[in-house]
């Protein structure tokens, strides 16, 4: 931030004062465009009903930040400079109330909108005492003894103004557009017959400006983690605009032959990736998938149920190990399952062939996966999130028989913030 320099014994100037307000001015807007940038930005300026209760709102204290002329006229004996662009801040130390009127005709509503803008200007003009450069103990009133009050201040506010739009049949009026250089920040409807204003008929726009949250909302990265066992739904916090999300699928169970061993249940697929565009409040539908059950006949095993992070991201189940009765020879591992939307993302591991001549299960695919089983005993579930489930094993002897497979893990949602 530039600094002016003054010595001692030297006259002391006008321009030494307004060079260090110009300064500070353009120091403390660099640190503000850097912090919020140079689009407009409106922070307060909260729009409340009238107490007691009134056809009226009131737009409380609060500032606006945008993109204005270093200055758009001469600051005093400095000169105009309306080539360099700084980002000014007007502040609104008291409220601004509104008055609105009725529709004439029943039925009909109409749409006000509020809009502000940045606004600067010179102000409190005050008669000044000059010196007589001819004769310094005779003092003057104004320049050349004029007497003529001049402005002592140049203040930034927030300037507010509100547009009625056209009455129309209520569900059918239409908000005024925004003017050119201004921002919309609330819509007041009012409607035939009213004669209060309640928080129920203000509305903020669409458009407007508002700062979501500040600095104390800020994490650093991805900081906080929220881990979904079962189906839910995740609520963007304030300060997040993007998550990284790792859906896992949920994994087979391992098949059920009726007189040899059966495979092992797939495991289910995995994605992992960032997910930007976010808005704080946001919510976002979260599907845990369930891991394939333990199948209560003869059969292959049940398949893994897939997980998802809304529409942005999601992961199938893995595919049941082969089963089924004497006539059908299978005992393959099912397959692992697929996986969508990530940056990342991985086929679910498949789980193996059972061994026939052992009369061993195959084990279920992935980490955490179940151990297939040796001899008549059932298959073991999988113990981690997406493992598939051990296939069953059978007995020995003439008439062999074959047991149930395990059930799968089931899957899993990680959303970090």
């Amino acid at each position: 931030m530039d600094r002016n320099i003054v010595y001692p014994g030297s006259i002391p100037l006008d321009t030494d004062i307004l060079s260090t307000n110009r300064n500070a001015m353009v120091g403390i807007a660099a640190l503000t465009a850097a912090t919020l940038g140079s689009n407009v930005v409106a922070d307060g300026l909260a729009c409340v009903p009238t107490s007691p209760a009134s056809l009226g709102v009131i737009v409380m204290p609060g500032s606006i930040t945008q993109l204005a002329s270093l200055d758009a006229t001469a600051y005093g004996s400095l000169g105009t400079d309306g080539s360099d662009q700084i980002v000014k801040t007007g502040i609104n130390l008291q409220p601004t109330n509104f008055t609105m009127s009725v529709p004439s005709i029943s039925g009909q509503s109409i749409n006000y909108l509020i809009e502000a803008t940045f606004d600067e200007n010179d102000t409190l003009p005050v008669v000044l005492p000059y010196v007589n450069a001819a004769n310094p103990t005779q003092p003057f009133s104004g320049p050349a003894n004029s007497g003529t009050a001049q402005n002592t201040q140049r203040i930034q506010r927030v300037q507010l103004q509100m547009k009625p739009g056209a009455a129309a049949p209520s569900g059918t009026q239409t908000t005024p557009a925004v003017d050119a250089g201004w921002v919309g920040l609330y819509v007041v409807t009012v409607n035939y017959g009213q004669t209060t204003l309640t928080y129920s008929n203000i509305s903020i726009c669409p458009t407007a400006p508002f700062l979501q949250f500040k600095l104390p909302a800020l994490r650093p990265g991805f900081s906080a983690m929220q881990v979904f066992t079962s189906s839910g739904n995740f609520a963007v916090p304030n300060g997040v605009t993007s998550v990284r999300v790792t859906v896992i699928g949920g994994g087979g169970s391992g098949g059920y032959h009726s007189t040899m061993p059966s495979g092992g249940g797939g495991a289910g697929g995995q994605a992992v990736g960032i997910i930007g565009g976010l808005t704080a409040g946001q919510t976002i539908p979260v599907t845990v998938g369930a891991g394939g059950v333990t199948p209560s006949a003869y059969a292959n095993g049940n398949n893994g149920g897939t997980s998802k992070f809304g529409s942005y991201i999601s992961a199938n189940g893995g595919i049941g190990g082969n089963g089924g009765n004497a006539d059908n020879f299978s005992n393959a591992g099912g397959a692992g399952g697929t996986a969508y939307g990530g940056q990342v993302n991985t086929v679910g591991s498949t789980g193996t062939d059972s061994i026939t001549v052992a009369c061993r299960g195959g084990d279920g695919g992935g980490p955490g996966n179940g151990r297939g089983a040796s001899g008549p005993l059932s298959g073991i579930s999988a113990s981690g999130y997406g493992g598939g489930g051990g296939g069953g094993g059978c007995s020995t002897g003439a008439n062999p028989a074959g047991s149930p497979g395990g059930a799968g893990g089931s899957g899993l949602v990680i959303v970090e913030f």
